[in-house]
């Protein structure tokens, strides 16, 4: 890689051992991925904020390089694993509790902001178009990509952090001008969230980078997010493209055979003990939605919606948390269905979601089977 004569400096130790560890990460993440610099960006996303996923080893880190490290650029940050205004409902371990704490402390002490949230795009002004990112969150760097017109590669703990300290990252892959090798057509009449979540899923799996997709109408908000959601979740691809690409694409077709084939690899259950929404967490449009779709109903049993706490206090004023928790929605802020430990499947054998990316984590990471419905059926199979 060519580097300028300040990164080199910071590379050989010059400017300090967190300097050097973060360019450290940089060149190794650029020469496997055939970058040929560095380029400056505007705004990271950082994940690995869970303790139930970088664990004792991840908390001990940030610790120690929270005492001289900062970010240079606008930083955001994950969720984490619980909500701490009602974090004493649910039996966590003390250890749970202390370790995500430090953690929490540790990315404040360094700059992060504590945003906690996996829908960046959502709670942040977008800048201008073309602008360079480093979003780690997989979602997020798709919905990046793909509608908002920015640039990132689909970046990972250590390198979006080593981006928001140097302020730099990798030139290569999405950063480029990357053209979709395979078209995938939508063949699927009426679809809902959950079908734009399996799409998602397929394209995932099948893509390489990018790809182009055609056949699609007009999406709304949460349409959008089950697909990126489910896109970042299968495999390495960051970025859809509408239309059919050039004469030389491989076309593939996405219709109620490939939308079986996903069910029955992510759906092992008849019916779920508890209900989970919000994975990507629910923006405040969606909040909205489900408060007038539910229209005076109420769940019959435990039903968890994820949300951003600027969301929440959003909500809060306009009166939906009130008439949800009237429905007996438990909301939730700082936290996501994914990889959450407020979900035990010592507790839970079951969880009904219409969430693709919930479903993958919760079937794998949590342990837990999975009930599969679209949001609208889920209000009409599971309140009264």
């Amino acid at each position: 890689m060519e580097l300028t004569r300040e990164e080199e400096s910071a590379l050989k130790g010059e400017q300090g051992e967190i300097m050097q560890m973060a360019y450290r990460i940089l060149v190794a993440t650029g020469e496997s991925t055939d970058a040929e610099k560095l380029i400056p960006i505007e705004w990271a996303h950082l994940s690995g904020v869970n303790y139930n996923t970088i664990g004792d080893a991840g908390e001990e880190f940030l610790s120690n390089i929270s005492k001289s490290a900062r970010v240079k650029v606008k930083t955001t940050l994950n969720p984490m694993g619980f909500d701490i205004d009602n974090v004493s409902n649910y039996n966590l371990d003390k250890n749970f509790i202390s370790k995500q704490l430090s953690i929490k402390n540790s990315y404040e002490l360094i700059g992060v902001t504590p945003s906690f949230s996996c829908i960046p795009y959502e709670i942040f002004d977008i800048p201008k178009e073309g602008t360079q990112v480093a979003f780690a969150e997989s979602n997020a760097a798709i919905h990046a990509n793909s509608y908002d017109n920015l640039k990132t590669n689909k970046e990972s703990a250590f390198s979006a952090l080593a981006s928001a300290i140097t302020g730099k990252s990798p030139y290569s892959s999405l950063r480029k001008e990357d053209v979709p090798n395979i078209t995938i057509k939508m063949k699927v009449d009426n679809p809902n969230e959950l079908t734009y979540g399996m799409l998602g899923f397929f394209a995932g799996k099948v893509g390489d980078t990018s790809v182009n997709i055609s056949g699609l109408g007009e999406m709304d908000k949460r349409q959008c997010k089950s697909m990126c959601g489910g896109m970042g979740t299968s495999g390495t691809c960051a970025k859809f493209v509408f239309g059919e690409g050039n004469s030389d694409c491989e076309k593939i077709d996405f219709d109620e055979k490939e939308i079986q084939n996903i069910h029955d690899e992510l759906n092992t259950a008849e019916n779920g003990d508890i209900i989970t929404l919000g994975s990507p967490q629910l923006g405040l449009e969606e909040i909205a939605d489900l408060t007038l779709k539910l229209k005076g109903r109420s769940f019959k049993k435990r039903c968890m919606v994820f949300t951003p706490r600027i969301v929440k206090e959003q909500a809060r004023k306009i009166g939906y948390v009130n008439e949800l928790e009237r429905a007996g929605c438990e909301i939730l802020s700082d936290c996501c269905t994914c990889l959450t430990p407020l979900i035990n499947k010592d507790n839970v054998d079951a969880v009904t979601t219409n969430s693709i990316k919930g479903a993958f984590y919760l079937k794998n990471s949590n342990g837990v089977d999975v009930n599969l419905k679209s949001l609208a059926q889920i209000i009409e199979d599971e309140t009264q």
